[in-house]
């Protein structure tokens, strides 16, 4: 019984005003912290300031009616630390338990109720003199001579943080691409920028002679697969006969009852339907 009550003793607690709960390093107290910052209440009030207050501190671009897609808005939520774990149900138990919450969700887009303190959106009066985007690996030779186009969004998402550039290209492709454009240069070409507040920054185009990056891939040399061989002219014995297995009606059906026969068929070539004589019901049945 000692050696029971030895093996699964609770620990000793501490007094309340010690800042570790228990024996072992308060590592029960920063569990007993983090489960606290994953209640709906918190991430409420986490959401309240991405959504209502700072959303370019995130990389995220509202619409003109403060709408963003809830899918990038779960991908920026999940890159801060302590917040990986929501998923798009919890904002449907914020809106059941929450009764305070300060955003709506209409189909699969999210925006905020309330929407005086968001940053807005304007022409770039004085924007440095470097913006950086990235793209998708793939569409960097396309890019590369057609120049940058919006995909997802109706602008161009650009910044002045290449942190932020590579933090918002990655919830697209991780093997993003990351462009470097010069605003002068565009502004020569025509291009008019706009600010979303912070570090971001809006462009409809930006043509291919306004921007750099790394080297074009090299094209894979194309590798010839060699010639089939020509196919063998199949030998049968003599007097033998290969029954074909795709043929599921020579499984099942007899080689004589395949084709009718001339009684079988209507003065007009179509074949006479039988009728089967019907069984009589048994008295337990009627």
């Amino acid at each position: 019984m000692d050696r029971f009550l030895k093996k699964f003793r609770i620990p000793h607690r501490k007094p309340r005003h010690s800042p570790a709960l228990f024996d072992d390093g308060g590592t029960d107290f920063q569990i007993q912290e983090m489960s606290l910052q994953r209640t709906p209440k918190k991430l409420a009030k986490f959401m309240e300031y991405v959504l209502c207050r700072r959303p370019d501190e995130f990389g995220l671009v509202l619409d003109a009616d403060g709408f963003v897609k809830i899918k990038e808005f779960l991908k920026a939520v999940a890159e801060e630390e302590g917040f990986r774990y929501v998923r798009r149900a919890h904002l449907d138990e914020i809106l059941l338990t929450v009764p305070d919450h300060a955003f709506e969700i209409s189909d699969n887009l999210i925006r905020s109720k309330f929407r005086d303190r968001l940053p807005q959106r304007g022409y770039a009066t004085n924007p440095p003199k470097l913006l950086y985007t990235c793209v998708r690996r793939k569409a960097y030779p396309h890019v590369h001579e057609k120049g940058i186009r919006p995909t997802g969004y109706s602008q161009v998402i650009l910044s002045a943080s290449r942190g932020m550039a590579e933090r918002i290209g990655r919830r697209v492709d991780h093997s993003a691409v990351l462009l470097t454009i010069q605003v002068q240069n565009s502004a020569d070409q025509g291009v008019v920028f706009f600010q979303a507040g912070g570090n971001i920054f809006l462009a409809d185009f930006i043509p291919a002679q306004c921007f750099t990056g790394p080297p074009l891939p090299k094209d894979k040399p194309v590798i010839k697969q060699p010639e089939a061989p020509e196919a063998r002219q199949e030998q049968r014995p003599a007097g033998g006969y290969f029954i074909d297995l795709n043929d599921r009606l020579a499984a099942t059906v007899p080689k004589s009852k395949r084709n009718p026969g001339p009684a079988d068929l209507k003065p007009d070539g179509k074949r006479t339907k039988k009728h089967k004589r019907k069984r009589e019901r048994p008295p337990w049945r009627r």
